[in-house]
């Protein structure tokens, strides 16, 4: 039995406690704590989780950091979009929109840019925001529940938390294919495509908490991504098979998407194809019936951040997604799908033929100068 020491409410949006270590380290342990919403990140939880994160990277007691989800079922299903709803049908949205993507985006980039390691365990559904939390953790673990997705394109927005940098690093076109259909992806699928680094069966979590405080953490932060490395590769091998993802087996499939200059080619292609499968017929399904403004931006997105810093990725997305609150997809995406559930979105653009270029261009036009950018702290690459 571990002991835990509770460092705010029990209910709080984020609940933080620490353990002792054998050696007189501490662990620092982050939950997100709305189990009921699948632990949606919501503005509450931005603003509780990035001042305990800096203030633990200060602390020279701890020797790392877990990030995880309550309950069973999710370490997070995505943002908290409902609130930006109200707020864009309120007439408010470009202020709380900026506010809540700014704030989100430095979360992100702090946790990319964390000096100590950080384990986070994307049990059960790991989707938009919380893909954000997790890409950057230098620990990624995922078990058989993991269902990973960047679903965006569903609600009229795009892959954003730092899409625009981590996409680049999977497979090629993998990244385009799944921005385009918002196809769920699995443990292996994860570990393949570079956005988990480590398999830990789910029954296993407290095993690995009980390893990592009998761990002797080191002095350096160097030190101990080490042996947390160790220690998972360990868990790992314990863990049993890791679940036949379906990247793989399609990748020849996905990556013929090279052979088309043109975003409709690529998607004529995609929803062309003849398969009994499953997975694909569910990636073609969610294609048709998203957002034919989100596919033009997610073609775009990917072209202007290829070779771009982390930083300059996060500013570039701050841009796109404030105009996401602006020009109105986004709204009616987040009404179909989560306010009245009708799953009927009334796009205002019902093919990629009637957007003008004009419209996508209107996107990636700089909204601050360098000195006036929300964002203008992040320097690192």
């Amino acid at each position: 039995m571990v002991d835990l020491t509770l460092l705010n409410q029990a209910d709080a949006a984020v609940v933080f406690e620490t353990t002792r270590c054998a050696n007189g380290s501490l662990i620092g342990i982050a939950t997100l704590n709305s189990p009921k919403s699948l632990n949606a990140l919501s503005f509450a939880m931005i603003q509780l989780l990035d001042p305990q994160l800096r203030e633990w990277a200060d602390d020279p007691a701890i020797a790392m950091v877990i990030l995880k989800g309550a309950g069973e079922k999710a370490f997070c299903a995505g943002g908290d979009v409902v609130s930006l709803y109200k707020a864009m049908q309120a007439g408010e949205s470009s202020d709380l929109v900026s506010d809540f993507f700014t704030h989100e985006y430095r979360l992100d980039y702090l946790i990319h840019c964390y000096d100590k390691p950080i384990l986070l365990w994307g049990n059960g559904i790991v989707m938009g925001g919380g893909l954000g939390l997790m890409a950057g953790a230098s620990h990624r673990v995922v078990t058989e529940t993991s269902r990973i997705a960047m679903p965006e394109q569903t609600i009229g927005l795009y892959p954003d938390v730092g899409g625009s940098y981590f996409l680049h690093k999977m497979p090629e076109h993998v990244g385009l294919f799944l921005g385009l259909t918002s196809a769920s992806i699995n443990c292996e699928d994860a570990l393949f495509v570079n956005l988990a680094d480590h398999f830990v069966a789910a029954n296993k979590y407290d095993a690995m908490l009980s390893a990592l405080v009998n761990e002797k953490w080191g002095k350096t932060s160097a030190l101990n991504h080490d042996r947390l490395s160790k220690l998972l590769t360990e868990l790992d091998h314990m863990s049993g098979k890791v679940p036949t993802g379906n990247l793989k087996a399609h990748l020849s499939t996905i990556q013929k998407l090279a052979e088309f200059d043109s975003l409709h080619s690529k998607i004529d292609y995609i929803l062309g194809l003849e398969t009994e499968d499953k997975w694909l017929l569910r990636a073609q399904q969610s294609l048709a019936h998203g957002c034919p403004l989100s596919c033009a931006l997610v073609d775009k997105q990917l072209q202007h951040s290829k070779g771009k810093t982390l930083a300059d990725c996060f500013k570039m997305e701050l841009g796109m997604s404030v105009r996401c609150g602006e020009v109105g997809e986004f709204q009616e995406g987040v009404r179909a799908l989560l306010i009245d559930k009708d799953g009927q979105p009334n796009w205002q653009f019902k093919s990629l033929q009637e957007i003008d270029e004009a419209l996508v261009a209107s996107f990636f036009q700089p909204r601050w100068d360098d000195e006036k950018h929300p964002l203008k702290q992040l320097t690192q690459g």
